[in-house]
Formats: structure tokens, C-alpha cells, sequence
């Protein structure tokens, strides 16, 4: 297992080809950004990850990382492309996977492992198998139902389960979950992770791997789906929701997480609709909470639009509101399914005030929002009539509180 492919490297791939690297393995990164590419070749990063860059540095220089737009065989392949969802019933996209799994196909030996890591509906790493059976006829694959049956290629399914801004600790430090399609694909995906993995490797089978990882986040969208509705029941009721928290997170059997602008991330925001897709009847509670927390955004929306329209009344014609936090969490790049992208989306479409961005941990907007303005913070805190708080940078936690500057704090900075 000294020579591994890494398809995708974006905030999950590039960790893991890096830390592979790190470990002494041969690595090549694939991608389809040729700016990726070649920032990674130069040994920088083209995402915000604290430590990471060092490393990749490193291995570069070492000759144990190179990115590329094309794969090479290796021992070992691992996919960490996108699965986003498409259209209004929230259908899995696994386009990317197939892409990758007819690149791949060509390369493929006996005695190859195959792990697939992107977060995907139950079923994925089956239907990845028979793009890659049906590419590769004189190869034999592994078969869901006959765990104990002889394969040419072993094929496993490894969740990743780290936290942006922590993921180069929690790459070696957490447990994984290995979901091979045979008891042998198991073993072999154990052997590949084991290079640089410290925690357990818990073995299981594809399809619980899978459902693991949905579950996870699931979970914690459910939560947070609570924290967010009771805010909004706390607002009504003119209860400050973080006090209420606070003291209800006394009970030695309660812990109430944190509300906020909405949910955002490629997991959290994603991943619990493909439970919903798949069992639409059965999956009641997962997709209250998802509407709870897609609806948050909205909600914030209309507080904003509230203090816009007192202050016209007042005589202000187009008030100036700053958005304080663009990134789906606090104190990283990462834009992916913020709802905070939204909520400046939606308000500059509906074009009632003038708007300024501000998000500490990027250079320039997202496409979505060009008709805005990216500003420094103190320029933000000068110039707006109305301040709303949509993420809580640290940076933004020294702020003072905005003496006769109406503030909406969606994540409870100034509590």
C-alpha cells in the first residue's frame, strides 16, 4: 500500500492525500481545477486549513505528493469528489462518482483497493461497483450479499467525520468507520488507513458505513433544528433564547447546541435529505428539522427587512445594512451551503438596502453575490445603518456593542 490516488482535492482530499504523503506513501492528487493543481505542485493550498499547508509543502518537496488532472495506477484508490442533490425532491447527484469511476476503471489491477469516502446515499458504493464491473468485464468485483466471496478488487466505503479548521488533528486522531463490500475489502481498506490513522477502524459492512455517516449528521441536524426553532419561539415570547439556553443546559441530562443564521456545510446541510429521498415516508423527524433549518435564513431575512423598513420610516431612503460572516462556520474560507451566502443572495436580489459583505477569511465574493461589496470590518462598522451578526468569527467577537445601531446577532456574539 505504498502507492495511492487521491480523486477530488478539495477540503477532505487534499487533507487526506497530504497526510498520506506525510506518512511516506506515494501519492498523486486528482483533480479537474488545473489552479489546484498546479497550487498544490507549487507546495501551497488553495483552501484555508490550519497546519495544512506545511505539510503539504513538505511532501511536495519531498517528491511523496504531486497533483494532477489524470490518475496513475496505484495500490490504492480513494474518491473524495462532491454528491450534492438536484431538484426539489433533493435526489443524489452521483455524477461525480461515476466520472471518477469511468477514469478509474482503465487502471485497475487484481489485488487493488477501492474506497470510496464522499458522503452518499445507502447503495453508492454498489452502484459505484457496477460502473466499474461493467467498464472492467474481465475483472471480478465484490458482491454486497456474498460477504465472504473472492474479488479481483476490494471495495470499501470510509466516511470522512472531521471538523473544518481541525482536520489535519482529527485525521489521525478519530475513529473510522470501514464499510467493506466483502469481509476481505474490510481488511484491506483497514490495511490503507492504517499508514496514518491512530484511532480504531471499525469494521462493518457498505451499506452501514453509508447509513453511519448520514445518521451522524442527521443527527446533529436535528439539533440543531430544535436550538433554531426555539429561538424563534424565544423571539416571540421577547425570552433571550442564549440566557434560556444557558440555564437549561444546567440539567445534568439536557445540552441544548447553539442556534444560528440557519445550516450550512457540504454534510450537515446535504446529507440527511438523501435519508428523506430514499424513505420519504418514514423520515418525518429528519425532514422537519431540515425544513426547520432551511427556513432559518428566512427568518433572519425578515428581522433584517424589519429594522430596514422602521428606518425608512424614519427617512433614511435606502439604508445601509452590513452582513457580518459569510462562511458556513466561524473561522474558515468555506462558503459551501451557507446560509449566510443565501441571506446576501436573497437581499441583494430584493435590492431594499444597500449591503456590505464582509468575511474576513476570503479575497474576493462568489459569483452568487458580485452585485455587493466585500469590506474590511471597521469599514462595515462605520458606514452601516443596521448590522446583522450571520457568523461568529472570532474576529467579530471584539466588536463593541453599536450604541444606537440597530443589530441583529443571529449567533449570539454580544451574549
Amino acid at each position: 500500500m505504498k502507492n495511492i490516488c487521491v480523486f477530488g482535492l478539495g477540503y477532505i482530499g487534499l487533507p487526506t492525500a497530504a497526510m498520506f504523503a506525510h506518512h511516506g506513501a506515494n501519492v498523486i492528487g486528482v483533480d479537474v481545477n488545473q489552479h489546484a493543481v498546479d497550487t498544490i505542485n507549487q507546495g501551497k493550498i488553495h483552501i484555508v486549513e490550519p497546519g495544512l499547508e506545511a505539510i503539504v509543502k513538505k511532501a511536495v518537496d519531498k517528491g511523496n505528493l504531486k497533483a494532477s488532472l489524470t490518475p496513475e495506477h496505484s495500490d490504492a484508490y480513494l474518491i473524495a469528489v462532491p454528491t450534492p442533490f438536484k431538484g426539489d425532491d433533493h435526489t443524489p447527484d452521483l455524477s461525480y462518482i461515476e466520472a471518477v469511476s469511468k477514469a478509474l476503471a482503465p487502471l485497475l489491477e487484481k489485488g487493488d483497493v477501492v474506497i470510496l469516502e464522499s458522503t452518499s446515499p445507502v447503495g453508492a458504493t454498489e452502484q459505484m461497483v457496477e460502473w466499474l464491473a461493467a467498464a472492467r468485464p474481465d475483472l471480478t468485483f465484490p458482491d454486497y450479499y456474498q460477504p465472504d466471496h473472492e474479488a479481483d478488487i476490494f471495495v470499501a466505503y470510509c466516511p470522512e467525520r472531521v471538523l473544518p479548521g481541525k482536520v489535519v488533528e482529527e485525521l489521525i486522531s478519530n475513529d473510522r468507520i470501514i464499510g467493506g463490500m466483502t469481509k476481505e475489502s474490510t481488511k484491506k481498506a483497514q490495511e490503507v488507513y492504517r499508514i496514518f490513522v491512530e484511532g480504531d477502524l471499525l469494521a462493518t459492512n457498505s451499506r452501514t458505513a453509508e447509513m453511519a455517516k448520514l445518521t451522524e449528521n442527521a443527527s446533529r441536524d436535528v439539533s440543531i433544528a430544535f436550538a433554531n426553532e426555539l429561538s424563534i419561539i424565544s423571539d416571540k415570547l421577547d425570552i433571550n433564547v442564549w440566557e434560556l439556553i444557558e440555564l437549561a443546559n444546567h440539567h445534568p441530562r439536557v445540552n441544548i447546541l447553539q442556534p444560528g443564521a440557519g445550516v450550512g456545510g457540504h454534510c450537515i446541510a446535504v446529507d440527511p435529505w438523501f435519508i428523506v429521498n430514499q424513505n420519504p415516508d418514514e423520515a418525518k423527524i429528519i425532514r422537519a428539522a431540515r425544513e426547520i433549518n432551511d427556513n432559518k435564513p428566512n427568518w433572519v431575512i425578515k428581522k433584517i427587512n424589519a429594522e430596514v423598513d422602521s428606518l425608512k420610516a424614519q427617512g433614511i431612503e435606502k439604508p445601509t445594512v452590513a452582513l457580518l460572516g459569510l462562511a458556513f462556520k466561524p473561522n474558515i474560507d468555506d462558503l459551501r451551503e451557507s446560509p449566510a451566502v443565501n441571506i446576501a443572495r436573497d437581499m441583494l436580489d430584493a435590492d431594499l438596502a444597500e449591503l456590505l459583505l464582509v468575511e474576513p477569511n476570503i479575497n474576493e465574493l462568489p459569483k452568487s453575490l458580485m452585485a455587493g461589496s466585500l469590506v474590511d470590518l471597521d469599514s462595515a462598522l462605520e458606514q452601516a445603518d443596521i448590522v446583522a451578526i450571520l457568523v461568529g468569527h472570532s474576529q467579530f467577537k471584539t466588536i463593541s456593542l453599536l450604541e444606537g445601531k440597530p443589530v441583529i446577532d443571529a449567533v449570539g456574539v454580544f451574549n
